[in-house]
């Protein structure tokens, strides 16, 4: 609608801005400048420019020859032309300072402006007595129809501005899958959809019933229609609402019960999602943030679809049948509720904002009232020691009064909402009485017809209301799938798509020149290029200080994070080859604080590998010295753990750890200082299966331990320090050498560390 002289399109981008624009006079002004008023400041001359114009086109069309219909439509399309370029123009121009939603309104505006009054005049025609259409299809160009389209496009630019303000593209697209998303994950319900939306159908033609015989007995009151009608209008006004109200009801309960069902699934979905990612992502993430997404933010997001996308089904179907009826009962009345919604719509919505406006200063001067009481009572000692009491509560009175001021306003402009609200409604049903009565004394309408549209109006009316207020809400649920479906598509960084199950595993792990960094982390690496081999049959033990990389080569062992460089083999083949559960079911850790889950002991040895035998379980927790503590408790192996273990002491947490360990029959056993608090008869049970038990030859054992004693027997120790393996042999060899490995022994013989201090690997946060 708005442009300039001397323009030339090459053609227009998908987003409804120009792709090649040549302006020979104002283009370098413009690219400079490009202010935000300049799209607004050509409407008054492209308005004054389009009405002369459309003068023009009505005395040039005004032929002998020329329907009246086919003259405004060919008006109408060149019309179109002209506008559409003009908004073309002052969005190419305009930059991107302006208002977006009504910069992004331009081009619909245009479009509308230019078949309005030809739609409406068609309607009119089709539905009208052929007087009143050909009186209003001979003055498609008069002033007051040209001003009249104006201010109605007007008040729907600005009614769409309020209810959908511009954002960025890129928040729409996402918006917009996320709804699509939705709605694919709601396909296996998708039979239940098709009932409920049956079941819609029947209670809203249900609640078609009462307006609609209503005017039928106002018909037989008025004498227009046969007396017994209103015994049929009765009994059919009973039936049909007891249809609908039986309808209403099962749609509700099949709504219910299939949301539910979709929560279910969904938030199970998430679940299952997160639970898919490698260990690294829960260290990036905070564990109370992915807690909050997988269980309040679909439960946010559920709670809104049940009751929210509810009431905008319901009335959406509502609405879409109420203005059926009142199209079918007239047309031209119809046509007139549809021109004056947006201005019945926008009054309340602009004096709502600025009764909106105002209690959110009403709130902010509160506070500063509050902020002066905060600060007195905070500094009581000094007012009282300069005896500026007076003082300080006059000045809390004055930031009161100021607040009693915006109150008076906020008051006020409650009231002049709540009236404009009020008296918007009631001017739309006077209009639509006094334009009815004129079409009841014209003999388009009846009496009846004219009651039974207001009661269709009216109900239409409050429809839209609510799927104006709803629609916000079930939007921020949809925005609220979002983060959740970045879950759902989120790809792991470690894959678990490996397949290998061999039967004759033998344990064999090599790691060959491993170099790794915490993603999380600055600095240098924390493994520089580290080898070393576990063989079945061997114990191979790692000792070093703390920082030293001994948590982070279990980490990579258990496949936790990856390697950046070198290679971690089982058997001669990469650890990602293998099938996930049947991996870490070979390849077992016990660290140096376990965590047990809340259920029974026997459940917790047990945990991962269905239904075991309780001979099974207390075998091997007689294996590790476990039974013994077991069996003294009250309910002996159904003893609950507690919430992480917490109900037993940190010893018989590592004993049941080792426990469950071992019942999986491993062939690689790695124990993270997971015998450090058990009692002596413990350890020596458990360094017994481990040197000396029937799976010894069959499995390889990784044991670090901060207690250098229990590392004596081991057929290799290897030692590390700052990433590195500094020392590799036997216990005699390394003492012989009086290297690294002989200084640790003596500190921790001397106690000049203590039993654990300069051990305690700082990695163990990362497992």
């Amino acid at each position: 609608m708005w442009g300039f002289p001397e323009l030339h399109f090459a053609g227009l981008s998908s987003e409804g801005s120009c792709s090649s624009l040549s302006l020979s006079r104002i283009l370098p002004a413009a690219e400079k400048m490009k202010p935000s008023w300049v799209p607004w400041v050509w409407i008054p001359p492209v308005a004054l420019l389009d009405f002369f114009a459309l003068r023009l086109a009505w005395h040039l069309l005004r032929l002998p020859c020329w329907s009246p219909l086919v003259a405004s439509w060919a008006a109408a399309l060149a019309r179109c032309l002209l506008l559409t370029l003009s908004a073309c123009a002052a969005t190419c121009c305009g930059g991107p300072g302006g208002p977006g939603a009504l910069q992004d309104s331009l081009l619909p505006a245009a479009l509308l402006l230019s078949f309005l009054v030809p739609c409406y005049t068609t309607l009119q025609y089709l539905f009208l007595s052929e007087g009143v259409a050909l009186e209003l299809a001979h003055g498609w160009a008069r002033a007051d129809v040209f001003a009249l389209s104006y201010v109605v496009v007007g008040a729907s630019v600005l009614l769409w501005y309020h209810l959908a303000p511009h954002r960025k593209g890129e928040v729409e697209t996402k918006s917009s899958a996320s709804f699509w998303r939705l709605v694919a994950t709601m396909r296996p319900d998708v039979l239940r959809f098709v009932a409920i939306a049956v079941l819609l159908v029947v209670s809203s033609l249900g609640e078609m019933a009462i307006p609609y015989y209503t005017g039928h007995v106002t018909d037989w009151i008025t004498g227009e229609a046969d007396p017994s009608a209103f015994e049929r209008a009765l009994w059919m006004m009973s039936a049909l609402t007891v249809g609908s109200a039986l309808g209403e009801f099962l749609c509700d309960y099949l709504y219910n019960t299939t949301m539910n069902h979709f929560h279910t699934r969904f938030q199970s979905n998430v679940f299952r999602a997160v639970l898919r990612q490698e260990v690294g992502f829960f260290h990036a993430n905070k564990t109370g943030d992915i807690t909050s997404r997988v269980t309040t933010d679909t439960d946010t997001m559920s709670e809104a679809l049940s009751s929210d996308l509810s009431l905008l089904m319901w009335y959406l179907m509502r609405g879409v049948f109420l203005y059926a009826m009142m199209l079918w009962l007239s047309v031209p009345l119809t046509l007139f509720v549809t021109v004056a919604l947006p201005f019945i719509l926008l009054v309340p919505k602009l004096s709502g904002k600025f009764h909106k406006n105002l209690a959110l200063q009403v709130q902010e001067s509160l506070a500063k009232a509050n902020e002066v009481a905060t600060e007195t009572f905070q500094a009581i000692s000094t007012v009282r020691s300069f005896a500026n009491e007076d003082g300080a509560a006059r000045r809390y009175d004055q930031k009161l009064q100021e607040t009693y001021k915006l109150n008076k306003w906020e008051a006020v402009a409650y009231a002049a909402s709540m009236w404009t609200s009020d008296l918007s409604g009631l001017l739309l049903k006077v209009g639509i009485l006094y334009y009815g009565g004129r079409l009841v004394t014209l003999g388009s309408v009846s009496s009846g017809e004219l009651v039974t549209f207001v009661l269709y109006e009216m109900e239409f009316s409050s429809a839209v209301k609510v799927l104006l207020s709803v629609s916000p809400r079930v939007e921020k649920a949809v925005g609220s799938s979002e983060k959740l479906f970045e879950y759902i598509d989120r790809t792991p960084q470690i894959s678990s798509s490996g397949t290998l199950t061999p039967q004759d595993l033998q344990g064999h792990v090599l790691m060959r020149d491993v170099s790794f960094s915490y993603p999380d982390r600055e600095g240098p690496p924390v493994l520089k290029g580290v080898s070393l081999e576990l063989r079945p049959g061997t114990v191979t033990a790692l000792v070093g200080p703390s920082g030293s990389g001994k948590s982070t080569i279990v980490a990579l062992l258990e496949r936790f994070y990856e390697p950046q460089s070198g290679q971690v083999t089982l058997d001669g083949r990469e650890l990602s080859k293998y099938d996930h559960r049947f991996l870490h079911e070979k390849v077992a850790l016990v660290s140096q604080s376990p965590v047990l889950f809340a259920r029974s002991l026997h459940r917790n040895i047990a945990y991962g590998l269905g239904e075991k035998s309780r001979e099974e379980v207390a075998g091997v927790a007689r294996r590790v010295g476990a039974h013994r503590f077991i069996a003294r408790m009250s309910c002996g192996y159904d003893t609950d753990a507690g919430e992480t273990g917490g109900q037993i002491s940190g010893g018989q947490r590592q004993g049941v750890a080792i426990a469950r360990a071992l019942i999986r029959d491993p062939r690689v056993l790695i124990l993270d200082d997971a015998t450090s608090a058990l009692d002596m008869e413990s350890q020596q049970k458990v360094e017994k299966e481990i040197y000396e038990g029937e799976a010894r030859h069959r499995r390889s054992v990784l044991l670090i331990s901060h207690r250098l004693r229990s590392v004596e027997r081991a057929d290799r120790i290897l030692v590390m320090e700052d990433g590195e393996i500094q020392e590799e042999g036997t216990h005699l060899e390394l003492m012989e050498k009086k290297g690294v490995y002989w200084q640790l022994v003596q500190r921790q013989q001397n106690g000049a560390e203590g039993s654990n201090n300069g051990f305690v690997d700082v990695d163990h946060k990362h497992l």
